[in-house]
């Protein structure tokens, strides 16, 4: 089986207007350049897909993402994104249930599942967001929730579409605290995922799929964490938002998969 190649993205959540995007685009072409022995992703808001989407047609550093969408294809839906409308702009990737979506905005598991089916069947490349609070780790909880947010999210999902999926385990106590899982803590997770998409997919496929660490991830941890042989990237939130940093978050995912 070939290496799993690292995925390194960038969630921008509710920051940087469209001229900031283009503006970071430019500024970390000429700190990275073309990376062939990772793969990039951008996450901008919605408002600045558009010309992220221009500036990486002229420097092609990385692929895009969206951070949401709605699971119908149109209609009224005041306020949302379709999977129409996210690959008319050449948007590759999409994030779902990320932590603040459950917490802030009410998604459970079955509204995740149905943004997963139609983002498949749009084409689109879900990146799914997994991980347990503070409470939950702290009364052992971490497997029965890492379990139920996978199997209920992939209820439905063919076996030959999860090639097509990149999970994201992000235990919520890390995420915008400045702590972080061990990096052993971090391995011991991700192979617990992989092991309950072995029990619902064909083995090869759970050997294969990508899982990112995400977690107050940062220049100064990065290598450590990525390192792990169960850790294929990193899904990056507030060190994305400098383009200097995000590059040495990228130089970091390369040296390790040199």
């Amino acid at each position: 089986m070939a290496a799993r190649k690292k995925i390194i993205a960038a969630n921008w959540k509710m920051n940087h207007t469209h001229r900031e995007a283009k503006s970071y685009a430019d500024l970390l072409w000429t700190e990275v350049g073309v990376v062939n022995e990772i793969e990039v992703v951008l996450i901008p808001p919605f408002t600045a897909i558009p010309a992220l989407a221009e500036a990486l047609q002229k420097n092609p550093i990385a692929r895009l993402g969206a951070q949401n969408m709605h699971w119908e294809k149109c209609g009224a839906f005041t306020g949302e994104i379709s999977t129409t409308m996210l690959r008319a702009l050449n948007v590759n990737y999409v994030v779902l249930g990320h932590s603040e979506r459950r917490r802030l905005f009410g998604e459970t598991d079955e509204i995740i599942n149905r943004k997963i089916t139609a983002a498949l069947s749009a084409g689109l490349r879900p990146i799914v967001c997994v991980g347990e609070t503070l409470a939950e780790r702290d009364s052992k909880r971490v497997e029965e929730v890492l379990k139920r947010q996978i199997q209920e999210g992939l209820n439905g999902v063919n076996s030959n579409q999860f090639q097509d999926l990149v999970i994201a385990y992000e235990p919520l106590w890390a995420i915008g605290t400045g702590r972080t899982a061990t990096p052993e803590q971090a391995q011991e997770a991700h192979v617990f995922i992989r092991s309950v998409i072995a029990s619902i997919s064909e083995h090869p496929i759970a050997a294969e799929i990508r899982i990112q660490y995400g977690g107050s991830v940062k220049p100064e941890n990065a290598e450590e964490l990525l390192r792990q042989p169960d850790i294929d990237g990193a899904l990056v939130g507030g060190a994305s938002l400098d383009p200097r940093s995000f590059a040495q978050i990228i130089r970091s995912a390369v040296a390790v998969s040199a």
